[in-house]
């Protein structure tokens, strides 16, 4: 099923939604502006008595919402899951650089066990017989190096990291948006 990028008043992204809620924000004037020349998807209705036109509702694949966001979204970090650090890292290991398309591990660089968090900032991809090298050590004590830091991903970063199959021009507007340092550019 199709999804709409929602956005603030400002262009930041809140996240996707339904055609039936972009619709619902046409309807109750709540759509701001849109991104896109093509619709997403044409909803057709009833037809008029008086004019015998039918009524119909373009949904734009990008829609912005009025009004502002109570939260400051830049404060707010993605949720930590494994499939979305693996899309992060490339589904590469951070210490032998092999790419997997599966048995890759979440691996804390401070290991939990010494007070390291289970946080974007301090877990990167690494396969099974890495992980089991380093285990509950430090870098050095394992004598390993990481071959890329970890770091939190953008909000635009983290909407591409979900997974959902989303449309060319949508994660063309994403991608122009994501920081110069990011590993998805």
């Amino acid at each position: 099923m199709a999804h709409v990028l929602q956005l603030d008043i400002r262009g930041q992204p809140l996240g996707f939604v339904s055609l039936n809620d972009a619709a619902l924000a046409y309807a109750t004037d709540a759509v701001a502006w849109t991104v896109g020349d093509e619709p997403l998807f044409v909803m057709r209705g009833g037809f008029n008595a008086r004019t015998g036109r039918q009524s119909t509702l373009a949904i734009h694949p990008i829609i912005a919402m009025r009004g502002c966001s109570k939260v400051n979204l830049h404060d707010v970090s993605p949720s930590l899951t494994n499939p979305k650090l693996f899309r992060r890292d490339r589904m590469q290991c951070a210490y032998c650089g092999v790419v997997r398309n599966s048995g890759l591990t979440r691996e804390h660089v401070v290991p939990t066990s010494r007070g390291g968090a289970d946080s974007w900032s301090n877990v990167v991809s690494a396969c099974s017989g890495c992980n089991a090298r380093k285990a509950d050590k430090s870098l050095k004590e394992a004598g390993m190096e990481l071959l890329y830091l970890p770091y939190v991903p953008s909000l635009h970063e983290d909407l591409l990291l979900q997974g959902r199959n989303i449309r060319a021009d949508v994660h063309d507007w994403l991608a122009s948006r994501l920081p110069k340092n990011s590993r998805l550019s």
